[in-house]
C-alpha cells in the first residue's frame, strides 16, 4: 500500500472531517476498482481520522462492500492508492456479512475470538493465560462472556456480529469496518450492537461501516459516505441528507404528504441481480 498526502475536498461536503485536529487514520485517493469487466469504484477519494465513527450509504451494487474489501486488503484497486496507519493487519478489525461466513464449522465462540490473538501466539504454539485473559476481556466488553462456549452457529445474528467485534478487540485493532452489521437482525439487536460500538468509540475507536439504514446513518453517525461507484457526498449528516445528494445518490424521489406537510421518499433505481 501507498502513503498519500491529504486529499484537498473536491467539493464543500467532501471530506468535510467532524475532527480537524486529528490524524487521518484511512486515506484513499482516486481508487478505481474493476469487478468482472465492471467498475465497481471510480476515482474514489477521501480520509477518515482518528475516533470518527463513519456510515456508507448507498443503493445496491454501489460499492459499499467492494470499498471495505479494498481497504482490508481483500482486494486489490486498478488504480489509485490508500493508506492504513499502522500496520493494516493488527490495525483493522473486520467484520463481515453475515451471509460470508459458513456457520456451520464447528467452532466456538470462545476460539472465534483466540483468532484475533494469532499473530500473539505465533504459529504452532498454544495459547498462554494472557491470550485468554484478553479474550475473556474481549467477550466482556461486547457482553458475550456467557455465550464462550456456545458453538458461533448457534447464535443470533446480532450476537455473532459482536463476536467478530470481539475478535476485532482481541488483535488490538483501533479500527472496526463493519460491512452491513444489521441486515437481518431485529430492532433489539440493532439497539445492543449500536450501544457496544458507541461504547467502543468513546473509548478511542474508529467505526467505518457500510447500512441501508439511512435514519441510522444520519442520526448516529458523525460523517456520512454517500456513495455510488462515485463518491456523491462526504460529510456531516446534516449536509449528505440533503435532498439533492439524496437524489444522485438513488436516482428518483417522489413526494407524498403526511398531516399536511410535504415528505420526499426516494427510490433506489438501481436494479441488481444479487449484488
Amino acid at each position: 500500500m501507498i502513503d498519500v498526502p491529504e486529499i484537498a475536498p473536491a467539493r464543500d461536503w467532501l471530506d468535510n472531517s467532524s475532527s480537524p485536529d486529528l490524524p487521518p487514520v484511512i486515506t484513499a485517493h482516486d481508487l478505481t476498482v474493476i469487478y468482472q469487466d465492471e467498475p465497481a469504484l471510480e476515482g474514489v477519494s477521501f480520509s477518515v481520522r482518528a475516533g470518527e465513527k463513519v456510515a456508507i450509504i448507498g443503493p445496491n451494487g454501489a460499492g459499499k462492500s467492494t470499498l471495505i474489501k479494498v481497504i482490508m486488503g481483500l482486494l486489490q484497486p486498478q488504480s489509485g492508492s490508500y493508506h492504513v496507519e499502522g500496520d493494516p493487519q493488527t490495525a483493522l478489525g473486520y467484520v463481515p456479512q453475515n451471509e460470508g461466513v459458513d456457520w456451520s464449522f464447528p467452532v466456538t465462540v470462545h476460539d472465534v475470538v483466540m483468532m484475533g490473538c494469532l499473530r500473539q501466539i505465533g504459529w504452532l504454539r498454544w495459547p498462554g493465560r494472557q491470550q485468554r485473559e484478553v479474550v475473556k476481556t474481549a467477550l466482556n466488553r461486547v457482553g458475550m462472556s456467557d455465550f464462550a462456549q456456545r458453538q458461533i452457529g448457534e447464535l443470533s445474528g446480532g450476537q455473532r456480529r459482536r463476536v467478530f467485534i470481539a475478535r476485532a478487540l482481541a488483535q488490538q485493532a483501533s479500527i472496526l469496518l463493519l460491512d452491513e452489521p444489521f441486515s437481518g437482525v431485529d430492532a433489539s439487536a440493532q439497539a445492543s450492537l449500536l450501544d457496544v460500538l458507541d461504547r467502543l468509540n468513546d473509548d478511542g475507536l474508529t467505526i467505518v461501516l457500510s447500512t441501508h439504514d439511512l435514519g441510522l446513518a444520519f442520526n448516529h453517525f458523525d460523517q456520512v459516505m454517500a456513495l455510488r461507484r462515485h463518491m456523491i457526498a462526504f460529510g456531516s449528516p446534516d449536509l449528505v441528507s440533503q435532498p439533492d445528494v439524496l437524489a444522485q445518490l438513488y436516482g428518483s424521489r417522489i413526494t407524498t404528504w403526511r398531516d399536511g406537510q410535504p415528505v420526499t421518499l426516494f427510490v433506489d433505481d438501481h436494479h441488481c441481480n444479487g449484488c
